[in-house]
């Protein structure tokens, strides 16, 4: 009896107290109303050959019964019998839809570059004071593959607009609220809180996301990432499908850099080194006497660049930039990046048991240098790691500061073998394979005979982005 009294008691107690709990809870109607016709749908056109989607649908559907081939033509594939036209369909338009937001009352918006990416007509829709859906065409005025931001305008005024906050101020558990517009019909609103900070979720070279628990829903990518003063802190842009609620936004620190750049008509450049780095581990940091497994390890110094010119070397652990402390590889990556070419960078670091200070004057960044050099040379295989590669060209190999025999571009990756699972990529550069330099098909073979097949893996050093790095991907006899 007692202990049903108990239960009873606690339960008028939890009923009693919800109300209060309700209370605490933020009303985001307001802030709704506010930002949200800041928001715009986008949905652009693009006319592309129908063939990648018949190879898409036609993998999809392989095996299906006798048939089924007039049922998979109904819906735009092709007959895999059919030989008219040699197999090829005329150019289809291609659309996508995605979200923004004014920046400004003259037109300037802000999106993701995915949204937009090799668009032929880039149409905006808004709604008016009234609630009537308004639409534009807008003009892109430049973008940044790397950070994935896009800036657009349309030939508009006195239109609402949104403005930035400050993400280095945000604090883990922090209420913020997504807006996105994706079918141009009407807004979403989605709440939550900010998870964390400072994810890498390896979409690109200065991955510094913030996640949310607030959905990012499909159709939301480039719409605003709100805190409660209805600043924009995030521009919401990737998704974990396998993960709900998991979503991830470019903090506004790093994008307003970026969309200042652009809007200014400036070419989006960054500060460079011209080194190749890695984390300390555990057991690197004991082996250099360090006390804490922190900082960017130089792995190699690249001739006449920057970082050789200053005195860094091998084996050097950069532990701060100007007097900011570096906590691994991808901190230092994005602390140069965030410099301009051009100026200085006071790099402390660790170097035989001890801290110095030196000063580096930084160069230029070269970005997407991978995916820029892709042509239409001759290409082979490598069929037991999955490759097709070509030789580069010496203009190729000049721009890319690459001496004679090391060089060898990734055309394309079987994604059934073992490169696909090592990460390596269309447009990467093969400099070494397990530490032989390499700028043909035949040496690589060559090397893949004597060492990968007996090994059962082969050790790779790549260039991307003009970063170095080394993969092992497993050898197939």
């Amino acid at each position: 009896m007692k202990k049903c009294l108990a239960a009873i008691f606690m339960l008028l107690f939890v009923c009693a107290s919800l109300p209060a709990l309700a209370a605490d809870l933020p009303d985001f109607s307001a802030l709704a109303a506010k930002c949200g016709p800041a928001v715009v749908n986008i949905n652009t056109e693009r006319k592309a050959s129908q063939n990648g989607a018949e190879d898409f649908f036609g993998e999809m559907f392989r095996n299906m019964p006798p048939g089924f081939e007039k049922f998979f033509e109904q819906f735009g594939g092709k007959n895999p019998q059919d030989k008219r036209r040699g197999g090829r369909r005329p150019m289809q338009k291609q659309k996508s839809l995605g979200s923004g937001f004014f920046v400004s009352d003259d037109g300037y918006i802000v999106t993701n570059n995915h949204v937009v990416q090799g668009a032929d007509v880039i149409h905006v829709t808004m709604d008016d004071k009234n609630g009537k859906s308004k639409d534009y065409k807008a003009t892109l005025i430049g973008a940044d593959e790397e950070t994935d931001l896009a800036l657009l305008k349309v030939e508009a005024k006195n239109l609402p607009f949104l403005v930035f906050g400050n993400s280095d101020n945000l604090k883990v558990g922090e209420w913020l609220l997504a807006i996105g517009n994706p079918f141009g019909l009407d807004h979403t609103v989605t709440a939550g809180i900010l998870s964390a900070k400072g994810r890498n979720i390896r979409s690109g070279p200065f991955d510094n996301f913030l996640q949310t628990d607030a959905s990012i829903n499909p159709g939301n990518s480039g719409g605003p990432l709100l805190n409660m003063d209805g600043q924009v802190v995030g521009i919401n842009t990737a998704i974990i499908a396998s993960g709900q609620g998991i979503g991830f936004a470019i903090p506004s620190n790093m994008a307003a850099k970026i969309i200042d750049q652009i809007k200014d008509g400036k070419k989006v450049s960054r500060g460079w080194l011209g080194v190749t780095i890695q984390d300390v581990d555990e057991n690197g940091a004991k082996a250099l006497g360090m006390k804490d497994s922190t900082g960017a390890l130089v792995g190699s110094v690249m001739a006449n660049e920057p970082a050789q010119k200053a005195g860094i070397k091998d084996g050097d652990v950069i532990i701060a930039v100007d007097h900011k402390n570096i906590e691994d590889s991808a901190a230092l990556l994005r602390a140069i990046a965030d410099k301009a070419p051009g100026s200085t960078a006071l790099l402390t670091i660790w170097r035989d048991g001890k801290t110095m200070d030196i000063t580096v004057t930084l160069g230029e960044r070269k970005s997407q240098m991978g995916n820029a050099l892709k042509g239409s040379q001759k290409q082979t295989d490598e069929s037991s790691l999955g490759l097709s590669l070509r030789q580069l060209t010496g203009d190729e190999r000049s721009k890319l500061n690459l001496p004679q025999g090391e060089g060898l571009m990734i055309v394309d990756v079987d994604p059934d073998k073992g490169a696909a699972e090592a990460d390596l990529r269309s447009g990467d550069i093969i400099l070494k394979a397990n530490q032989v330099p390499v700028d043909s098909i035949g040496a690589l073979s060559k090397i893949v005979r004597e060492v990968g097949s007996k090994r059962g893996a082969l050790l790779l050093q790549l260039q991307r982005n003009g970063d170095t790095f080394y993969r092992s991907v497993p050898v197939t006899k």
